[in-house]
């Protein structure tokens, strides 16, 4: 083996840390365990991406109802968990806007009757999971609005300022955080965590600002929650590690994201993502999940639509997003094209016309779901770099498990590049998804990329 090869696998394995074998396989948790010291994945996540689903924006009418009708679309789509954001009654005391935020939680036991009854909601759940998806569903643990259910009698369970005033984090006016020193306020959230899968049977939850809630909350709470039954967690977090050990399954991968923003515009360069890659390699347990996207709610209201920020090379991100290690993530409209910032505040419907990407995310749900090198965690492969030194403008490696390999080559420029695929490091016959080609690669496969071009390989 030569020095190169030695130095490229070497990285290889240390940027992809998180990827190597436990000494157990980690099967779904019994559901009278008492204790959980490590976060244990199931094995239908390791495959698997998640779909965030914008209730009030989806369809005209805004409701549980409508968007069932959209089920058998995203079932076709390969959608496996959908994420249904805070499907609460919104505050109304300093409500921002016409119809409030969605993270202004009013009463944590009931629906947003906008969106349709308790009824609504649990027929969706039955439908999706007969579709064979996961729910779960977005949950606000550090704060409330100002006049939610609890406030009548238990005002004790708020922060309080030194004159007695109630506490806003940041600049969210419509809302006041919880104060957790007080036990039975604790209690009474992770009561209303179990309510939702004891009532409408929901598969766990994506949890707002988790850093700001103590993880020791946490790692309680999902005790609690996985004596009722196994349950998945995303945490909106990317810097406190410590909600991975136990609490957690996934946080966000915010860095990878506002790499790839960087690099479309110019800022930044294919070769800067291995910084990346070690970073997160070597920062977070070796099991954790990261949650790859190109756009989220946040990231679609408050910083601008995929084209404002990502133009031509959004289809290349996203195969990066599908390829790497972690699980890539879906927006709302994403598939079709979404083009505007969706109001947060107020009704903006989401335009069903042309869902223009449908096939194009098909196929990589199909390539992550298909291919054990890219599970998620430590069940997958490690990631190879193939492109140190050659071109510092294309991204490419070579992840591999069990004899299943996955070839990804990205042109991360707005310029045509060159590249070669060393045939010492990958060789033999591999299936473009996207095509249908088959190619065989026996010597030096020679590349000429087109702007943000991409070639998958998978075999």
């Amino acid at each position: 083996m030569n020095k190169k090869l030695f130095s490229l696998i070497l990285l290889g394995l240390v940027v992809v840390l998180v990827s190597c074998k436990q000494p157990e396989n980690n099967k779904e948790k019994d559901n009278n365990e008492e204790e959980m010291t490590e976060t244990s994945h199931y094995d239908w996540s390791r495959n698997a991406n998640i779909y965030e689903v914008n209730i009030r924006q989806y369809t005209e009418e805004g409701t549980f109802n409508a968007f069932r009708t959209h089920l058998p679309r995203l079932k076709e789509m390969g959608v496996d968990i959908l994420w249904i954001m805070p499907i609460h009654p919104v505050g109304e005391l300093n409500r921002k806007g016409t119809l409030g935020s969605y993270y202004a939680v009013r009463d944590y036991k009931a629906v947003n009757p906008e969106f349709g009854t308790m009824q609504d909601f649990k027929e969706l759940v039955n439908e999706a999971h007969a579709l064979g998806m996961k729910v779960i569903i977005d949950w606000v643990a550090n704060h409330s609005s100002w006049d939610n259910v609890w406030l009548d009698e238990n005002e004790d369970f708020y922060e309080k300022d030194e004159q007695g005033n109630f506490i806003s984090p940041f600049d969210w006016t419509d809302v006041i955080s919880f104060d957790y020193n007080n036990q039975e306020m604790r209690g009474a959230m992770t009561d209303a965590l179990r309510f939702w899968i004891t009532n409408a049977n929901i598969d766990g939850y994506r949890c707002d600002v988790a850093g700001m809630v103590p993880t020791d909350y946490w790692d309680n709470a999902r005790i609690e929650l996985n004596k009722l039954k196994p349950v998945f967690m995303l945490a909106e977090d990317e810097d406190n590690v410590d909600l991975l050990r136990a609490a957690y399954d996934m946080n966000y991968a915010w860095k990878l994201h506002h790499h790839m923003n960087d690099i479309a515009k110019g800022e930044k360069h294919a070769k800067d993502l291995w910084a990346y890659f070690l970073w997160s390699g070597t920062t977070f347990p070796m099991d954790a999940y990261r949650m790859n996207f190109i756009t989220n709610h946040d990231e679609n209201s408050w910083n601008g639509t995929i084209g404002e920020r990502m133009g031509d090379a959004a289809p290349a991100m996203a195969v990066l997003a599908w390829t790497v290690p972690g699980m890539p993530l879906i927006y709302s409209g994403q598939e079709a094209g979404l083009d505007k910032r969706l109001e947060f505040f107020e009704k903006d419907t989401i335009n069903w016309d042309n869902v223009v990407y449908a096939d194009f995310y098909k196929t990589l749900n199909s390539i992550k779901k298909s291919n054990p090198a890219l599970l998620a965690g430590a069940e997958g492969g490690m990631m190879i770099q193939l492109s140190e030194g050659q071109n510092d403008n294309v991204f490419a490696f070579s992840r591999e498990k069990d004899g299943n390999q996955v070839v990804v080559v990205l042109n991360l420029s707005k310029s045509a590049q060159t590249f070669t695929i060393d045939g010492t490091q990958v060789s033999g016959d591999f299936t473009n998804p996207f095509s249908g080609e088959t190619i065989n690669i026996k010597e030096n496969l020679e590349l000429v990329l087109s702007p943000w071009e991409y070639l998958v390989l998978t075999k």
